[in-house]
C-alpha cells in the first residue's frame, strides 16, 4: 500500500474504460492485489466520494476490471480514469512483526546510528527490484534513494517516529567526495 492522504491510506488507481457497461480497469496497491475488492468504506482522497467495488476479475499481476455501484456506462467510468481510491488508516489490520504500510513511513526522521540527522523520508518508490525509501536531506540537496532492506535499514521505530540508517559502502563514499 502506498503513502498518505490525512489518515487514509492509498489503496489503489483506477484506469481507463473497459468496455461500454460501465466497467473500469483497476490497479491496485495491497501487498494481495486481490485484497482491495474485500475493503469497504473505500474514498476519493478528499473523502467525498464512496466507492463499493460490485465485482472484481484479474487482468494481470496487479490490474484488475472492476464494477462499481452507481457507475453503468463508459462516461461514467471514464469520469473514474486516473482517480486514487483510499481506505481510512483504521480499517487496516495491524501490520505484522517487520512490516510496515508504507504510510506509516512516509515523514519519519532518518538517522545514523549515532543519531545524526541524515533528512525526513518523503516517498517510499518501487520501480520493480524491491522498496526504495527517498528521503529528503535535512540540510537540503539532492535527494537520497536507499534500499529498504534490513542491511540498510535496520530499526524502524514508530514509537519514536525514525528509521536507523546504515549507508551501503557506495553511499558513504559518495558523500566523502562531496566533503573533499
Amino acid at each position: 500500500m502506498k503513502g498518505t492522504a490525512e489518515g487514509l491510506v492509498l489503496l489503489g488507481r483506477f484506469g481507463a474504460p473497459h468496455g461500454v457497461r460501465g466497467e473500469v480497469r483497476l490497479q491496485s496497491f495491497t501487498a494481495d492485489p486481490l485484497a482491495i475488492a474485500t475493503y469497504d468504506s473505500l474514498t476519493d482522497k478528499n473523502g467525498a466520494r464512496n466507492f463499493k467495488l460490485l465485482s472484481v476479475r484479474p487482468q494481470g499481476k496487479d490490474m484488475f476490471v472492476a464494477k462499481v455501484e452507481g457507475v453503468d456506462d463508459r462516461a461514467g467510468a471514464e469520469a473514474l480514469n486516473g482517480v486514487e481510491i483510499y481506505l481510512p488508516r483504521e480499517r487496516l489490520p495491524a501490520p505484522e512483526e517487520d512490516e510496515f504500510y508504507i504510510a506509516d513511513l512516509i515523514g519519519l526522521r532518518a538517522e545514523t546510528r549515532e543519531g545524526a540527522e541524515i533528512g525526513m523520508i518523503v516517498a517510499v518508490r518501487n520501480f520493480g527490484a524491491g522498496d526504495i525509501l527517498e528521503i529528503a536531506p535535512g540540510h537540503g540537496g539532492e535527494m537520497l534513494m536507499l534500499p529498504f532492506t534490513k542491511a540498510v535499514v535496520p530499526t524502524v521505530d514508530l514509537s519514536t517516529g525514525r528509521v536507523v540508517i546504515a549507508p551501503p559502502a557506495e553511499v558513504e563514499d559518495d558523500e566523502e567526495e562531496r566533503s573533499a
